[in-house]
């Protein structure tokens, strides 16, 4: 480990250098008409690999964005680890709230990350934490200590549901076949503090739309008269809680797994300031379900959000109409054994009879995804706790987040081996949103962490034979 901390202090600026480049790629996967730059980031990742010395490289088509693959065999006894990343970001809107443009990166120090941290869009979502295992994997091979094999799939739909994610691990289950899969697009509680994703909410979106009059009116002459889309969707929108900020879908809670007493006090001992917690996001309180604390609401409880909506005139000035439709996007996120099928149908039933018979409702179902659960017991855990451990002075804390990454089931189910949920990101880094961030500490610091894990985890699974 002594040589790979010395490559990694030498090649420090080059590794920074050659992410920047990547994140210069606005690889947005939701718009099409950012197609081409996707194309040009799957191709990127890729020339990374080939130039790395990964064998049979190769860009993969589906029906939506490409998946990059590539392999090191070093030794068909030794195990293999599947890296799992992705290459497409989340739109950077709304523009006008970053202080940089988002894919011009820029480095500056936070209170959080005072050796300073990347701005730039997809910096620690996810080009930032997959491309740690790039240098990684580059450190292990340029010094001759790879003690695994190691297969890379990087997609590129990540963002928008991993609609052909899973077609393509079924039709290539052989070549895809490993000991464990390895995914850094999690979050630790500090720098002080590391810990390790062992849980992950699922998700549920769905899109509504209320239809009143056949066409937008003047609300003077038809207003207080007809019915308002925009306002009825707000009242039915706020049903969905009730005073306690209980979701009210008839059955959602049906399947919500009970957490023990002792499980619910480990993880509340997580280090946690509630009023710098609001002073970060500049709010006055906080509000959820009753019952839970902040921890256990973004961990082991799930939520319904309104993640947009609209309707009527929102350009500048003013217009009196009376929209004909309002429309909303509302995610769900689902815990342990919530089934995102089951909660669709519930959620469109729910919707459908709350609308009064003024309006007509349409419900979809956009994409979905199941929750997980990670043992804590397996080699690969351990693998994952001692090579944090080895690096931050400190074992990690297992924590549940409260973000969804639906392929973690869908690897158990299709390829049959567990994930291990390693990322170095923090909460705080403003994925998804304007001035999104990475810290040059996290970034360096699981290209640090990352070939101890393949140590451990090559160590560990001798002993367990």
């Amino acid at each position: 480990m002594k040589e790979l901390n010395q490559y990694l202090n030498e090649h420090k600026q080059r590794f920074l250098d050659e992410l920047l480049a990547l994140l210069r790629i606005p690889s947005i996967s939701a718009d099409p008409k950012y197609a081409d730059d996707v194309r040009t980031m799957a191709q990127a990742t890729a020339q990374h690999l080939t130039d790395l010395g990964v064998d049979q490289v190769e860009i993969f088509e589906t029906a939506g964005h490409p998946i990059v693959y590539g392999e090191k065999i070093i030794d068909p006894k030794a195990p293999t680890v599947l890296v799992y990343g992705h290459y497409d970001v989340q739109p950077a809107d709304p523009l006008e709230l970053w202080d940089n443009p988002a894919f011009e990166p820029i480095i500056k120090t936070t209170e959080n990350h005072p050796q300073g941290a990347i701005f730039a869009r997809g910096s620690c979502d996810d080009k930032g934490q997959f491309f740690m295992h790039f240098k990684a994997f580059e450190m292990m091979s340029r010094n001759n200590s790879l003690p695994c094999n190691v297969k890379f799939m990087i997609e590129g739909e990540e963002e928008v549901g991993s609609a052909h994610l899973e077609e393509f691990c079924k039709n290539n289950k052989s070549k895809l076949a490993c000991d464990v899969v390895l995914v850094s697009d999690t979050s630790i509680i500090d720098n002080e503090t590391p810990s390790l994703t062992v849980g992950l909410r699922g998700l549920c979106y769905m899109e509504v739309e209320v239809t009143g009059p056949n066409r937008d009116l003047h609300s003077g002459v038809y207003g207080g008269a007809v019915p308002n889309p925009i306002n009825v969707l707000c009242d039915m929108i706020s049903s969905l809680h009730d005073s306690k900020r209980r979701i009210t879908v008839e059955g959602f809670y049906d399947d919500v797994e009970k957490v023990s007493s002792k499980e619910r006090k480990m993880m509340n001992e997580a280090p946690y300031n509630e009023k710098a917690y609001m002073k970060d996001l500049q709010i006055g309180e906080l509000m959820g379900e009753k019952g839970y604390t902040t921890i256990e609401r973004t961990g082991i409880r799930p939520t319904l959000d309104v993640n947009g909506i609209w309707g009527g005139y929102t350009g500048e000035g003013a217009k009196t109409v009376l929209p004909s439709k309002a429309h909303a996007k509302i995610s769900m996120r689902l815990v342990p054994d919530q089934d995102p099928k089951k909660i669709e149908k519930l959620f469109q039933k729910h919707f459908e009879a709350i609308a009064p018979k003024a309006v007509k409702v349409k419900v979809t179902a956009l994409h979905g995804g199941q929750p997980a659960v990670v043992p804590t017991t397996s080699v690969e855990y351990k693998a994952a706790e001692k090579a944090m451990e080895a690096t931050f002075g400190k074992k990690p804390l297992p924590q549940r987040g409260g973000g969804s990454i639906p392929i973690v089931a869908m690897f158990e189910s299709v390829l049959q081996v567990s994930t291990i949920l390693m990322g170095f990101g923090l909460d705080s880094d403003d994925i998804h949103s304007p001035n999104e961030h990475y810290g040059l500490f996290n970034y360096y610091k699981g290209i640090e962490t990352i070939p101890y894990f393949y140590q451990y985890y090559a160590e560990l699974k001798q002993k367990s034979k």
